[in-house]
């Protein structure tokens, strides 16, 4: 095959912007912890027209809105090359990351609208990091491997996996999927390119009390994957690409210790996730570490150690031809044949009371619990006052889900909730993606890889190896099994087609299976262009306005110095007079806000040895009164760093009034004295 390889920041807005995943308004960026990247791998067939491209951005999911503005750009640039067939956009599922960038209603209650510097810096950066790849294309070989990753991840709702039928689960060791897929990428000399990883689990490392942005657990095992292929290169440098990308995570949580309620420490494991005082909202799931960052670490160390042992010894080579599949689907309105006798349909979108309970991730409001199979008369009048009530219709297609939220009948100011969805298969030799809009539980994926690997088996084409590839190109929340549906726990209650949707997803990957191995994917008919709505910028962020730095002192000034002296172990930590990040993110793609550097005797000059990507450093912001604001910068100095003089940089744009309409950004900077950092 030709392969090329590309990695582009998508950070976007550290300050203000609601963090995608959690739903809860209150958990707005305060700064930075790792950089956010979009990872892009190309496989073309020498000669031959065939191409595919595979996308994994660390971002909490790829929104139809991103997907649709990435295929305009990319057909503004390479004409008919890359097409919705064979481009895959996929997010990571951080929880982490800048919300915003989505144009269906719901979506907007929880981030503030539609804020367009995080929408642009994502579709900028997937683009970035596919030009980079489509330039730095070579010949190459493919590798596959496959293992079981350990201690890494839990079933956050077994009462729902315990409701699919004992003869099925009976085929299962785990109540989640323990296999990662590893597909390695050598250039024809042998010299390394990069690695896809695919691994079921939430990256909700770090919870809802978080106001730093990065990218969890998998982003960390990227980072450690990267740091060690491209030695001596700052992170986010160098060419080696390291994607670990999310897979049939629905119910599959990181937090390995489970639930507690967090005032008495007794375990909530129980069909309701709800503690005997203070009810669900008490009950939180605990990961392995000390506190979330350390978990974090722990999980995706765990991880990366898994692929790296894997891309090592993978030895099976991946041939054959290319190809790829896709379709737009009315989801609303899906007619699914179970058997001869029996059909049934999807239903217009709605989420059901359990979705507002929320996970033992991540705890919803005002107490609302998980597995409610009754409405609450309290807020199903509110709902109706205000967005009007479910249709009959509606209601009973959703049995046994109580409504709360009817969002295929809401379409102020737009709709609410994506009626046109994408189902796509890209197959290279003997491996198929399943690139699904959405988050399947561990047995709704399973039922899909059996179902799409005995379609191909059908059709004459045996051994393939199927990953299911998650949050691609749309988002329309969960998929359960028919069987966890009816207990309507969180999962269950956000799996917005009714009852049937698993069925009629396995219906149209079949479909997607069968034309792939008859190589007749020409004739699938395209479907329904999704509608790309007129939103330029609806937004309740807080405008950007002039800002001050306190009497007699400058931007960049420090406000809180450095000790003299640390060891290891230790934070150096500086604050400084700050500006809002936001000015940045909107002036420069790349902006760095901070670096750590030592000084060389043999220059005598100062070199940076790390920047803001790096898990080691942490970027503060914080408001303060008349358009002040402060920055901390701090450094969590490691094991094994060389002993030496430091010093922390700061880089930053404040708004400055030139006139009674017009305000400028201006850069500016700030560095802490020098400090020793000693030997243990």
């Amino acid at each position: 095959y030709l392969v090329g390889v590309g990695r582009a920041d998508c950070t976007g807005p550290v300050a203000q912007v609601p963090l995608m995943g959690y739903a809860n308004p209150e958990q707005e960026g305060g700064g930075l912890l790792s950089r956010l990247y979009s990872r892009a791998f190309i496989v073309a067939e020498p000669g031959g027209s065939r191409r595919l491209v595979f996308v994994s951005a660390d971002i909490g999911m790829v929104s139809q809105r991103v997907r649709l503005e990435v295929l305009e750009k990319l057909r503004a640039k390479y004409g008919e090359l890359y097409r919705q067939d064979n481009v895959i956009l996929s997010g990571t599922h951080t929880h982490s990351g800048p919300g915003g960038y989505f144009q269906y209603t719901l979506f907007w209650i929880t981030s503030k609208g539609l804020v367009r510097p995080a929408l642009n810096s994502i579709v900028n950066g997937i683009v970035k990091s596919i030009d980079i790849a489509h330039e730095n294309m070579k010949r190459g070989r493919l590798f596959i491997n496959r293992g079981t990753v350990e201690n890494s991840q839990i079933n956050r709702s077994p009462f729902s996996y315990l409701e699919n039928p004992a003869s099925e689960r009976k085929r299962y060791s785990s109540n989640t999927d323990k296999e990662m897929l590893v597909l390695k990428m050598v250039d024809e000399d042998g010299h390394e390119l990069g690695l896809i990883s695919w691994f079921a689990v939430h990256p909700v490392s770090m919870n809802n009390s978080n106001h730093l942005v990065n990218s969890d657990n998998v982003g960390y095992a990227s980072y450690l994957f990267e740091q060690e292929k491209n030695k001596g290169m700052l992170p986010g440098e160098g060419s080696f690409v390291a994607a670990f990308a999310s897979s049939n995570l629905g119910d599959v949580s990181p937090n390995t210790r489970g639930p507690f309620c967090a005032n008495t420490g007794e375990s909530c494991d129980n069909p309701q996730s709800t503690c005997p005082i203070g009810g669900a909202a008490m009950c939180m799931a605990k990961g392995p570490g000390n506190d979330m960052f350390e978990s974090t670490r722990i999980i995706g160390q765990n991880i990366y150690l898994k692929a790296k042992e894997l891309y090592e010894k993978a030895s099976q080579e991946v041939t054959g031809p290319l190809s790829s599949a896709h379709q737009w689907v009315k989801m609303s309105n899906v007619s699914v044949e179970l058997n001869s006798t029996h059909t049934v349909k999807t239903c217009k979108p709605a989420l059901g009371h359990s979705f507002a309970a929320g996970t033992i991730d991540g705890v919803g409001a005002f107490n609302f619990t998980q597995g409610s199979v009754e409405g609450d008369p309290f807020w199903d009048q509110i709902r109706d006052q205000l967005l009007g009530e479910p249709s009959n219709e509606t209601k009973a297609c959703h049995q046994p889900k109580p409504i709360l939220f009817s969002t295929g009948e809401m379409n102020w100011p737009h709709p609410w909730h994506p009626d046109i969805v994408d189902v796509q298969i890209a197959a290279i030799g003997s491996l198929a993606i399943l690139a699904v809009p959405g988050e399947f539980t561990t047995m709704a994926g399973r039922r899909l890889r059996e179902a799409v690997k005995s379609e191909f088996v059908s059709h004459g084409t045996r051994g393939m190896n199927v990953v299911i590839a998650g949050l691609c190109n749309v988002y329309t929340h969960y998929i359960t099994t028919f069987e966890e549906y009816q207990v309507q726990r969180y999962e269950a209650a956000s799996t917005i087609y009714g009852p049937h949707t698993l069925s009629a997803y396995i219906q149209l990957y079949r479909g997607l299976a069968k034309a792939i191995a008859l190589n007749a994917t020409q004739e699938l008919s395209p479907g329904p262009e999704p509608p790309l709505f007129n939103v330029t910028n609806m937004t309740l962020l807080p405008s950007l306005g002039a800002e001050n730095a306190p009497a007699s002192k400058a931007f960049g000034d420090v406000l809180e110095e450095v000790r003299q002296e640390y060891r290891e172990g230790e934070v150096a930590e500086v604050t400084f007079v700050g500006a809002n990040p936001r000015n940045s993110a909107e002036n420069a793609t790349e902006h760095n806000f901070l670096t750590v550097e030592r000084f060389s005797h043999i220059s005598s000059s100062w070199h940076v040895v790390l920047n803001d990507a790096s898990w080691d450093t942490r970027f503060y912001w914080s408001k303060g009164p008349r358009g002040q604001s402060n920055v901390t910068v701090q450094w969590h100095i490691p094991a094994g760093v060389e002993p030496g003089r430091y010093r922390l940089r700061y880089f930053g744009h404040y708004k400055k009034r030139v006139s009674l309409f017009k305000t400028i950004t201006v850069p500016f900077e700030g560095s802490s004295s020098a400090f020793q950092v000693t030997a243990p």
